[in-house]
């Protein structure tokens, strides 16, 4: 028996890599027994000979969309234009993110095709999310954000047509990943990324993945999604675990309107757990 990382997985095939060498494995049937599925990132335990996966070692995190385990950083690529910008959906990424113990970074692209206006107002926007403490880049200078994700191993997430494979393709352009135009009619991005895979990019383990259409935030409890706003432990609430939407002289709501607190994250907030 060999050890190895699963770096890719197309249909029922898994591709592991141990030292120099890649094998196309095929997972055991116990795995669909016990609702165990291999997914990229996982460090397994496999047969060299009969290419199967025999043991998956524990978990550090995982991710369901994408499909991936034992990651130190999601790149959330956020698009400002087609698709236009949807804090909504960075912060439901966010929150997803946080809860899976990763740590969320934050990578903007496409700002060419903004105003001058809208460029002010996505400075403010990106201004609030450092102030939070996460790391923002955006595409038009790599050198920060490749110095920041050095030795770790990254997933790409993001919404479909925000420019994941562009932005790999840019990062290094011997990878030539297909990208796709966004559809006029949808306003979204025509799926190119097929399968979730994993590439040695600039001395970092960085992964595509297909891009998805939802996330569920029903698995995590109220509380969870509540302390996963970073930016509420700010403020002291005279109410004993407030959760910071009908009570009237709850702190929150007071900085929400004092302009402390992002009304849009609020709102999300408020949304999310709903």
């Amino acid at each position: 028996m060999l050890t190895g990382m699963i770096i890719k997985n197309i249909s029922d095939t898994y591709t592991v890599k141990a030292g120099n060498k890649l094998y196309d494995c095929k997972a055991r049937g116990k795995f669909r027994n016990t609702g165990l599925t291999p997914l990229v990132g996982d460090i397994v335990e496999f047969d060299p000979e009969n290419l199967y996966i025999i043991t998956i070692n524990s978990r550090k995190n995982e991710l369901t969309r994408p499909s991936i385990s034992n990651v130190d950083i999601a790149l959330i690529i956020t698009s400002v234009k087609k698709p236009d910008l949807s804090l909504y959906l960075l912060d439901k990424e966010i929150t997803s993110i946080l809860l899976e113990h990763i740590e969320p970074v934050i990578c903007f692209t496409k700002l060419d095709m903004l105003n001058k206006e809208e460029k002010k107002e996505l400075q403010k926007i990106m201004k609030y999310y450092k102030k939070l403490g996460y790391q923002v880049f955006t595409n038009q200078k790599l050198k920060p954000l490749i110095k920041y994700l050095k030795n770790k191993t990254v997933v790409l997430t993001g919404q479909t047509g925000a420019g994941k494979s562009s932005l790999l393709n840019k990062i290094d352009d011997k990878l030539n990943l297909k990208t796709g135009e966004i559809s006029d009619a949808l306003g979204r991005g025509r799926h190119t990324t097929r399968h979730t895979e994993f590439f040695l990019v600039k001395n970092m383990l960085i992964a595509d993945t297909p891009g998805f259409s939802a996330l569920d935030l029903d698995k995590y409890e109220k509380v969870e999604i509540r302390d996963s706003f970073v930016e509420f432990s700010k403020y002291s609430c005279e109410f004993k675990n407030c959760m910071h939407v009908k009570e009237n002289n709850c702190e929150i709501k007071i900085q929400v309107k004092k302009g402390s607190i992002l009304p849009s994250r609020y709102e999300n907030y408020c949304n999310f757990i709903k």
